[in-house]
């Protein structure tokens, strides 16, 4: 025995890395039959799938241009990631953009713009960007709501994102006003950290599910009594990642503290069918948002990722007729978001936020409907010249997932899916979790909201506006084709917006549903 170690011990190092590619050799050509590389070119056809594994991030780093990236190029994340940090966010020696390519965007500035007065409310607060409508006002709502940002976190469920990145982004969003969007995965403690809230429910009816796996009055009024930071409740009709597609949750990743949130078993499969059960038709999805109204004296709003109309026409007439219906409608766009999806569908289902939105709003405007909506915008908007398209055509909010997944570290490694996220956002493993420091990104995302509503207060002002919602078709345009190079929106999409009742920045300060606070019945 100690011959054969004496042996071994005077074995060269080199040997020793020659048997290991040997027997991965042998491996590769004899055992492995699921790689045809790697069994016709063994060892060296490893280093194929190694190469391919580390592609998007060679990409990304050393390849790709600023502006070449999908879905966030690397000066809009840069830009995010500045916003976020306070830190120097200007580009320099004018843009690399090419502004003549397809649906590029020009804001018309004033020859002269509007100036704030010396007592106006973003002398003292330049953050200042409340909602022009309240939700709920039209309908009479107990509980009417005006948010005070007009950039607001999107839906994304505790399960989908880490526990520190939800408290972060709602630490955040207390501290800049806004609200925060709970997605279907039902309301956590870590939604709980100080910020407004909207409810989000979907097919699974997580938070406000019953033992059948069907929607409950009963533990929706428990819900709303025993949190007081619901704001709004939102009924998810399709999401833009992969509408009119449902979803499995795996067993295994029911752990007891998502089991409680969600209302389901430990350690069983839970199905979120493609559609509804609590409702059939459009007139019983009318009926549902008045009985949660009436139940729970909140707003209530749909989402949906635009497609064919015929149903949203169908709503829109029975509202005409009825004098009911949703007190918002958030149009999701086709560009998809955090929700994995496989990619017939995130690329191909559902239309793009510009084509969808246009082709709603005019649905409730040809039935003078507008005004009593208030129309919530989420797609990429997270930018202040689109944040201004969006406005020009309709919108009354936005809501960011991506951005503000950006703004508190993800760096678009696009493994969402696979419970691997480096940045420690979209996973469950408590070591990647580890690196969210949630006191410090909770500041970058208040801070991220609070730039954004600067530059787009300033691009504003630079219209001639003081308020976003004064924003017309008239004062966007955009590259449309060669023979047709620019035009404004209003030729683009055939319509003009609804002007919204606006009187002064100062009466939205005073205003009493101003961020869920209410001293009257009566609307503001």
């Amino acid at each position: 025995m100690d011959g054969l170690m004496d042996f071994l011990a005077h074995v060269p190092w080199w040997v020793w890395i020659l048997i290991f590619l040997l027997i991965v050799a042998l491996r590769d050509i004899f055992f492995q039959k699921a790689h045809t590389i790697s069994h016709n070119f063994p060892v060296i056809g490893h280093l194929r799938y190694w190469l391919e594994s580390i592609g998007p991030e060679m990409r990304q780093y050393f390849v790709a241009n600023n502006r070449e990236e999908l879905p966030f190029n690397r000066i809009e994340r840069g830009w995010i990631y500045a916003s976020a940090k306070k830190e120097n966010n200007y580009e320099g020696f004018g843009t690399d953009r090419d502004i003549y390519s397809h649906q590029h965007i020009f804001v018309k500035n004033a020859m002269i713009g509007y100036q704030t007065p010396k007592n106006h409310v973003n002398r003292t607060d330049p953050y200042f960007l409340p909602c022009a409508k309240v939700i709920g006002g039209f309908n009479q709502r107990k509980k009417p709501y005006r948010p005070a940002s007009i950039i607001n976190v999107s839906a994304m469920s505790f399960g989908s994102l880490s526990a520190k990145a939800i408290a972060s982004m709602n630490k955040g969003v207390d501290k800049s006003q806004a609200y925060h969007n709970t997605g279907e995965g039902g309301l956590s403690p870590y939604h709980k950290q100080g910020g407004d809230v909207i409810f989000h429910f979907g097919t699974g009816y997580f938070g406000v599910r019953s033992r059948e796996g069907t929607f409950s009055m009963e533990k929706m009024k428990i819900l709303v009594d025993e949190n007081p930071c619901i704001k709004a409740i939102e009924i998810k009709l399709s999401q833009g990642a992969k509408p009119g597609k449902g979803g499995v949750l795996p067993g295994a990743k029911i752990s007891p503290e998502i089991a409680k949130i969600r209302g389901v078993e430990v350690g069983k499969d839970v199905l979120s069918p493609a559609t509804h059960k609590a409702f059939n038709s459009i007139p019983e999805l009318v009926e549902l948002i008045e009985s949660i109204a009436d139940e729970t004296g909140l707003p209530v709003g749909i989402k949906g990722a635009i497609g064919k109309l015929d149903q949203w026409e169908e709503l829109a007439d029975l509202m005409q007729k009825s004098g009911k219906g949703p007190d918002f409608i958030t149009v999701d766009g086709g560009e998809g978001g955090t929700g994995a999806a496989p990619p017939s569908f995130a690329d191909h289902v559902s239309l793009p936020w510009v084509y969808g939105f246009s082709s709603v709003y005019k649905i409730f405007k040809d039935r003078k409907l507008t005004e009593r909506i208030v129309f919530i915008g989420s797609g990429k908007l997270g930018f202040p010249a689109k944040a201004a398209m969006a406005f020009a055509m309709g919108v009354d909010c936005i809501n960011v997932a991506r951005e503000a997944m950006m703004s508190i570290g993800c760096i678009q490694a696009q493994v969402c899916h696979t419970n691997r996220c480096p940045a420690g956002v979209a996973t469950q493993s408590k070591w990647l979790q580890n690196g969210i420091n949630v006191p410090l990104k909770s500041d970058r995302l208040a801070q991220y909201f609070k730039t954004f509503r600067k530059e787009f207060l300033e691009i504003t002002h630079a219209a001639g506006y003081e308020h976003p919602s004064q924003f017309t078709m008239n004062d966007i345009q955009v590259n449309v084709d060669d023979d047709y190079l620019s035009s404004d929106l209003e030729s683009v999409y055939g319509y003009q917006k609804t002007t919204v009742p606006f009187d002064s920045m100062q009466a939205l300060h005073d205003c009493i549903y101003l961020g869920g606070r209410k001293v009257s019945e009566k609307t503001s």
